[in-house]
């Protein structure tokens, strides 16, 4: 490939063969393009509300040996279908089925599944408007819907 452009008057050049280079960089295509939030079911906010459709086991990847307690949940601002986990000691036990959840990010790398669970990237935060944390503490019982 022959050398950059030189010169009193190279810089149109220059700006153009910046521009032809950039789209050989990943990240740039995928900020540009917006492909997170198009793949995202969340499209882009930290946060979202859904209703639980069952409760689901999964089993954790090597060198791990446990069922983690997983529900899906389908949301309600587009109606797609994700599996998200019950954080805390006995936490799927306070989630029922028709129960309304709020779900966030697990916060793995790249935006991927976070320790040995595969697939799953969100996590249970709030069983009907309450605290899932404080419920797995006994600091607040479950309310009535």
């Amino acid at each position: 490939m022959a050398s950059k452009s030189t010169g009193l008057n190279a810089g149109k050049k220059l700006a153009k063969r910046r521009k032809v280079s950039r789209w050989h960089q990943r990240k740039f295509i995928k900020r540009t393009l917006k492909l997170r939030e198009k793949a995202d079911p969340l499209e882009g906010s930290s946060q979202a509300k859904g209703i639980v459709l069952e409760k689901v086991q999964l089993e954790a990847k090597q060198p791990n040996s446990a069922m983690r307690k997983c529900v899906r949940v389908q949301l309600i601002k587009n109606g797609k279908k994700i599996t998200a986990f019950a954080p805390g000691n006995n936490a799927i036990k306070l989630i029922d089925e028709h129960d309304e959840v709020i779900i966030e990010c697990i916060g793995g790398k790249m935006g991927r599944s976070k320790g040995d669970i595969p697939c799953v990237r969100w996590q249970v935060i709030k069983v009907n408007d309450q605290s899932l944390d404080a419920l797995v503490h006994g600091q607040i019982e479950k309310g009535r819907r």
